[in-house]
């Protein structure tokens, strides 16, 4: 790893415990990869990124979402103990939460630009799930942070934390 990947990476821990605990704003729009790795991608872009998740959740391809995270991507999700550090327990946990035909949608989002090939998107969503032996739905609200690097010019999620929320 070089150097300034190990200070991105420090840039983006530090950014994310910030944002767990600071402010909020919003944005949504199409993101798309910018090819100039010299500008800064928008808020709305990185916001965005959550619509291409939700999307390869709705194909029921574990794979397909798995693809969206990085080689080394950490993974701590909403329904389940094991904290998933490499594509196959990415994909381990895909195929048993897709199970529930999950639909999200953001409640609350804030954005953070670190530089051209990092961001944090952190705040609150819910999953409509489908119990897939009643056909029973429920809707489970949880907080979210994801931190994505621009890798080969694509935006990969390098760390995603998923908990629901303690009220709930």
């Amino acid at each position: 790893m070089t150097r300034r990947s190990i200070t991105k990476r420090a840039a983006i821990v530090a950014a994310t415990v910030a944002v767990a605990v600071g402010t909020f704003t919003a944005g949504v729009s199409l993101a798309g990869s910018d090819s100039d790795s010299g500008s800064k991608a928008s808020k709305k872009q990185i916001a965005a990124l959550f619509d291409g998740w939700n999307a390869a959740l709705q194909t029921g391809d574990s794979g397909k979402v798995a693809d969206l995270y990085a080689k080394n991507a950490v993974l701590l999700p909403t329904v389940s103990n094991q904290v998933r550090t490499d594509r196959a327990g990415i994909v381990d946990y895909f195929n048993h939460f897709l199970e529930n035909k999950p639909v999200g949608k953001k409640i609350d989002t804030v954005v953070t630009v670190l530089d051209s090939d990092s961001a944090i998107d952190a705040g609150v969503y819910e999953f409509t799930l489908t119990d897939h032996d009643t056909g029973k739905k429920r809707v489970v609200e949880a907080r979210y942070t994801y931190a994505y690097e621009k890798i080969d010019g694509e935006w990969l999620i390098v760390n995603h934390h998923s908990s629901a929320m303690p009220e709930s």
